[in-house]
């Protein structure tokens, strides 16, 4: 790391103790952005590092709820609005038992350079709770969303925070919050949560948006040495939103899937993951990966392990933070890796990192490799404005134009400041300088 950077690190670390995944996503910024000062001294001078740390607003509340059986639970919730300088702060809600505020800040340091790379106007932020939707029924799951809108609504606005989906948090819930925020306001305000139904000021391609777009990603990476997803042998972590429609994506590519995960193990399917099986068993049922494995000929499921351990050429890791650690890097290098598109957000490891780079693997970090979702957030956001509602087919089209951008951006961007071929140094360095440029010219902000 430049040592003039050292001094601002020391000091966000300190100012924020005890929270690991928001240093390790600072510590990962920082050691790219040594280059950028020595062209850019206006950014020390201007300490926008320091005020890039720290967010614009940080807000934690109660949210007391009761079961179908009368009883009050009380969970807490978050909202950290980071950075205003490129637009309304933009991030979605994560609803997971792992939730404390410095995941919620690890996640909104990460959409700041996330949304910058999409070219589109939108500051970074980002939410949740600790509540766990998981084995709640419906009208539990609604009593909390209330609740949880209940104060978050004084918060967030069109033009001030547009909230979205996140782990635990998907078209149910984002309707659940959005009646209540109607409720509260008064004002059918469309653009003021985005992954809403496509029958009440939804976006077409929003569900598949970040699992298409991470595939994209990496069609563009693998297309830099000649080579495609066509006969590419695919391994995915998660079997969720983004999972499955990566999994979808790549198989209409050409690739074979053949492994995909959730907390209770892996499923193995060599013939490629059947998708319309996947999809029913996961979002429809609410089942497991062993119920796949029981009704799909061939398919086997594992307790435990890691998916990792499975051979495949393209890695897309769509679970959690740090699922994947320098161990499980290097078996996937040893078994014939060439290419990791990040679909979940900071998924590998530091040390896995270095592995893979190391190796000389095209690495594609979530910050760039998962924008798809955040982008076509973005794009609902467009149509709610102007009352319009556009075609599967036009959508798609802007993801992928998108997704391509922010692709060729990363890689110039890595190829001006010395690092070509290193996608984790365009992608940080190329959504720093466009936040930065922009808080310098609005003023001590």
């Amino acid at each position: 790391m430049d040592s003039r950077l050292e001094a601002v690190r020391d000091t966000v670390l300190a100012r924020n103790p005890g929270e690991k995944e928001f240093h390790q996503a600072v510590i990962e910024v920082f050691e790219s952005l040594g280059p950028v000062h020595d062209r850019h001294p206006e950014f020390l001078e201007g300490a926008v590092l320091e005020r890039l740390c720290e967010p614009e607003r940080q807000i934690i509340f109660r949210v007391p709820w009761t079961d179908d059986a009368g009883r009050v639970h009380v969970n807490r919730g978050f909202r950290v609005e980071f950075n205003s300088a490129l637009g309304p702060y933009k991030g979605g809600l994560r609803f997971h038992p792992s939730v404390y505020l410095g995941i919620v800040k690890f996640l909104g340091f990460e959409q700041i350079f996330k949304n910058a790379l999409t070219g589109m106007p939108i500051g970074g932020g980002k939410g949740g709770s600790d509540f766990d939707p998981r084995g709640r029924s419906d009208a539990e799951i609604m009593r909390f969303c209330q609740s949880f809108m209940t104060e978050l609504y004084r918060h967030i606005g069109e033009y001030t925070d547009v909230p979205a989906g996140d782990i635990g948090v998907g078209g149910r819930e984002i309707g659940y919050l959005f009646g209540q925020y109607k409720r509260i306001t008064n004002r059918y305000e469309s653009g003021v949560l985005t992954g809403k139904g496509i029958s009440w000021g939804g976006s077409l391609v929003r569900p598949e948006a970040t699992g298409y777009g991470t595939v994209i990603f990496a069609q563009e990476m693998l297309k830099t040495r000649g080579a495609s997803f066509d006969g590419q042998r695919v391994v995915v972590s998660g079997s969720g939103n983004v999972a499955i429609h990566a999994i979808a994506k790549a198989q209409s590519l050409g690739a074979t899937v053949v492994a995909c995960s959730d907390s209770a193990g892996y499923i193995v399917d060599e013939a490629g993951i059947d998708v319309a099986l996947l999809s029913q068993i996961k979002e429809v049922e609410r089942g497991r990966l062993t119920d796949y494995a029981a009704r799909r000929p061939g398919a086997s499921h594992v307790a435990g392990g890691s998916v990792w351990d499975v051979t495949g050429t393209v890695a897309l890791p769509c679970a959690t933070q740090n699922e994947l650690d320098g161990d499980a890097a290097a078996k996937l290098v040893s078994n014939g890796l060439i290419a990791v598109a990040e679909g979940a957000n900071m998924p590998s490891t530091r040390e896995a990192v270095s592995v893979f780079q190391d190796a000389g693997i095209l690495f594609g970090p979530g910050k760039a490799a998962n924008a798809g979702g955040v982008a076509t957030s973005a794009l609902e956001m467009q149509q709610n404005a102007s009352r319009d509602s556009w075609s599967f087919e036009h959508t798609e089209q802007r993801l992928t134009e998108i997704m391509v951008g922010i692709h060729d951006r990363c890689a110039a961007t890595a190829e001006e400041y010395g690092a070509p071929g290193n996608y984790v140094v365009g992608a940080n360095i190329g959504g720093f300088v466009k936040v930065a440029d922009a808080m310098l010219a609005q003023g001590l902000i």
